[in-house]
């Protein structure tokens, strides 16, 4: 039995996410049924699966009949807003009795959470059982980027990587057209573009991207990723008032001040999603997940007209900043091996490539973005599937691996956010290192 559970937040469901499920994702998985591997061994249990809000779970419950059929497994899931979910997965983690067998990761903010506190199952064990793991799994078909962004620092996998988010440029290729632009091959293009694209008397912004506090630190790091540095060095270093950060920060107080739209300060993903399907924005960056409902001729005023760019190099670095999905299974769990069915059948190849199909993100496996039937009766561009590919190769971790990702996605946001009113980048990011940096000491002692 599938719950969503819809709370009031500012985080609603990417809109499109039906349209996806009227593609023909259920797909009969032939290879599965006529394995020798036993797939009704656990009949007759019941799992509870704790999901996030999205249209990836839409798809993942849709999927809950035909797992049942296979296995005899029933599964009982629910949906929860996102941040309402990590509040929930963390008080039930804390707590050392969750209610659910498999819960949904943000694996860009909980992964050192879920490691801290043993929160989740070591899936290298089961990987190794063949009486557990079907052949026709293939774990070595996930990209190993996305295997690696999941890997806990110890070795251990306590998640598999079922969705993995690059950050790319939505643009509007009628606009760019009829301004005889080309896509940005430099970040500062990119603003030199917005510039020419940017005309307030026809309510046109050059460029939108998420202003409010928190929200706007991916923009920040990937202006950062530009100068090849991340927030947080491998050696747990913050490098947040460097020359590198304070260059992102003024292209990110430039971008948000000089060619946004107004209001761009209060701007999450949703206001800019719906800005730019509106035709109020040339430029969005964002992650690639949010597509679907800019192809939706009932939602959508720039269908047909939506170009999907690589995130463009900065001076030093290219590269797309990196977020993810996984799901893992409940160290309490006393159903962990039907929980581990659930999760081979929820990630196998079929249902990635239902996924990608359905235009809801970009899945861990390699296999589907390499398969030609990913574009056959598709909404999305041949350029959709190629930005995918490239995005891919040259994805890095858009916030810091550390335990404190909220609370620096907070002091860090408010000193951003400051920018936009006037402050001075400099001075707002060496205030806010200074005063974040107690937070990570206290955060690795223990």
């Amino acid at each position: 039995m599938s719950r969503i559970v819809d709370r009031p937040s500012r985080r609603f469901v990417v809109a499109g996410a039906a349209a996806g499920l009227a593609a023909p994702f259920l797909m009969r998985h032939e290879a599965l049924g006529q394995s020798s591997f036993n797939w009704k061994r656990f009949d007759g249990t019941k799992l509870d699966v704790l999901l996030v809000k999205n249209p990836r779970s839409d798809l993942l419950q849709a999927h809950e009949k035909e797992f049942t059929a296979l296995t005899g497994i029933q599964v009982s899931s629910e949906q929860i807003p996102e941040q309402q979910q990590r509040q929930k997965a963390m008080i039930e983690f804390t707590s050392g009795r969750p209610t659910f067998d498999v819960s949904m990761l943000a694996l860009h903010v909980q992964k050192r959470l879920a490691a801290k506190g043993r929160w989740l199952e070591d899936l290298r064990p089961y990987l190794a059982d063949a009486s557990l793991t079907s052949p026709e799994f293939d774990y070595a078909d996930f990209a190993e980027g996305a295997v690696g962004f999941g890997r806990q620092a110890d070795g251990s996998v306590d998640t598999l990587p079922h969705f993995i988010d690059f950050w790319m440029v939505y643009y509007n290729k009628e606009m760019f057209q009829q301004k005889g632009i080309t896509y940005p091959k430099t970040m500062d293009e990119m603003f030199a573009a917005a510039q020419k694209l940017n005309d307030p008397s026809k309510g046109v912004a050059g460029f939108v991207s998420r202003g409010l506090k928190n929200a706007n630190i991916p923009v920040w790091t990937s202006w950062m990723l530009g100068q090849g540095m991340e927030t947080v060095s491998a050696t747990g270093q913050l490098q947040t008032d460097t020359p590198e950060a304070i260059w992102a920060g003024e292209m990110y107080k430039r971008m948000n001040r000089e060619v946004a739209p107004p209001g761009t300060v209060g701007f999450n993903w949703n206001e800019c999603q719906t800005t730019f399907m509106q035709g109020r924005a040339a430029m969005w960056l964002d992650g690639i997940g949010f597509a679907t409902p800019l192809e939706d001729p009932t939602k959508s005023r720039i269908v047909g007209k939506v170009g999907y760019g690589v995130t463009p190099p900065g001076p030093k670095g290219h590269h797309s900043a990196l977020f993810g999905d996984g799901l893992g299974i409940s160290r309490t769990s006393t159903k962990k091996q039907a929980a581990w069915l659930y999760m081979q059948f929820m990630c196998n190849k079929g249902n990635q490539l239902a996924m990608l199909k359905a235009g809801a993100g970009s899945p861990g496996r390699s296999s589907a973005l390499a398969n030609p039937d990913a574009q056959v009766g598709s909404r999305f561009s041949k350029e959709y599937f190629e930005c995918l590919a490239a995005s891919g190769k040259i994805a890095r971790a858009g916030l810091p691996q550390i335990i404190p990702v909220t609370e620096f996605r907070d002091v860090f946001g408010v000193g951003l956010t400051n920018t936009l009113s006037g402050a001075d980048v400099a001075t707002e990011l060496r205030k806010a290192t200074e005063a974040f940096k107690p937070v990570l000491e206290k955060s690795e002692q223990g």
